[in-house]
């Protein structure tokens, strides 16, 4: 057990028992064939890469998907042993270092492997077709595509076609018409790969709203992502609720100044905020360098089971908040997460920045310490700075 010291009134806990959960609601959801990566791109969504890489694997996923090569090798330094894939693109001159670390990558360019130093490579490349559906960022579009990137394969002996996959792009959405678009391109796109390509290709397609949703639809992988963290991708789906989840993150701070304010005296940066009555003030060391963006003014945090408004401009380090009475210093206030019976939840977050609550955790920086909780445990703290 890691516990690395931290030395400021404010923390984060991720609860891996939340997300081995989830992770086992999700199991007994899909077909019994059907395997599932864990994918913790950008340290875990915000909740830490290889803490939440340990617990997945433990709880039943089979594999592990990154964005970046550089994410994947840190994993794999980790102990990581299972196969890890990279989902964005790198460049050809470290497909040698992926080789290395026996880490599976995306290719749909045939000028990628013409740039590959082949004589370089001393173990399998493992390749990921993407195709592009409709999501229209990265992937092969038509089987001329797919038949160049074939020929190109075929030329190595170390390049090995692992799978092929795709994203949908509104999976999490009540309209279904375009999800179903992209799944009859899917199909066709398969249809003529299996005329052409004499070997068995893995097909992992399903994000976290379409395995949740059409979990019968699956095949043989899905990407279990914002919704291993137990958010659910989209209000639509959040509605339906196709299973059950917890949320593994809360953030949490403490009341490190109390003060009573008369009225007429305003607060912070721009005196944005004047108090019209004598007020109870309490500052909280969270800000913008935290992740705690200046837009959250006006949104409200949790101290007693209470909720307490932003009020003033909120600081690098420090905002203010509204006090309905006096509290005594050290008071827990929560930014994220459950107080008595009151819940500020990521979502709320989300829909006060008008954005997403994938976008949430991610911005929650460095410099706020991670503490991990299971079975109601502290098992590791870790600390970044």
């Amino acid at each position: 057990m890691s516990q690395e010291p931290y030395y400021r009134d404010t923390w984060a806990e991720i609860n891996l028992s939340n997300i081995d959960f989830n992770i086992k609601q999700l199991r007994k959801h899909l077909k019994e064939e059907t395997g599932i990566y864990a994918v913790v791109k950008a340290n875990g969504y915000g909740h830490g890469d290889i803490q939440v890489a340990e617990q997945a694997l433990e709880s039943g996923a089979d594999r592990l998907a990154v964005s970046l090569l550089d994410e994947a090798i840190k994993l794999r330094r980790a102990g990581m042993t299972c196969p890890i894939l990279v989902m964005g693109w790198i460049r050809p001159e470290d497909a040698v270092v992926a080789s290395e670390y026996d880490v599976a990558i995306t290719v749909f360019q045939k000028e990628w492997f013409e740039q590959v130093e082949t004589e370089k490579l001393k173990n399998p490349l493992n390749i990921h077709m993407k195709w592009d559906t409709g999501m229209g960022r990265i992937g092969i579009r038509t089987t001329e595509e797919m038949d160049a990137i074939l020929n190109e394969i075929k030329k190595h002996p170390f390049f090995k076609l692992d799978a092929i996959f795709t994203h949908f792009a509104t999976a999490d959405e009540e309209d279904t018409s375009y999800y179903e678009e992209q799944e009859r391109r899917l199909e066709e796109l398969v249809n003529h790969l299996q005329k052409v390509w004499p070997e068995d290709v893995d097909i992992h397609s399903g994000n976290s709203a379409a395995s949740m949703r059409f979990p019968d639809r699956m095949k043989q992988f899905i990407r279990f992502g914002i919704s291993m963290y137990g958010l659910y991708p989209s209000g639509d789906v959040k509605k339906e609720r196709p299973i059950e989840l917890q949320p593994a993150f809360s953030l949490n701070s403490r009341l490190i100044h109390v003060k009573k304010v008369g009225p007429g005296e305003s607060l912070s940066y721009g005196a944005t905020y004047t108090t019209s009555e004598t007020e109870w003030i309490g500052t909280v060391p969270v800000g913008y360098a935290d992740g705690w963006i200046r837009k959250l003014q006006g949104f409200e945090v949790l101290v007693d089971g209470k909720r307490h408004p932003i009020v003033g401009r909120i600081c690098m380090d420090q905002f203010m908040i509204r006090l309905d009475q006096e509290y005594s210093l050290g008071s827990k206030v929560t930014l994220i997460g459950k107080q008595n019976q009151e819940e500020v939840h990521m979502d709320d977050v989300a829909e006060h920045l008008e954005t997403i609550n994938y976008e949430i955790p991610c911005t929650i920086s460095y410099r706020v310490p991670r503490m991990y909780i299971k079975h109601g445990h502290i098992v590791e703290v870790e600390n970044s700075l």
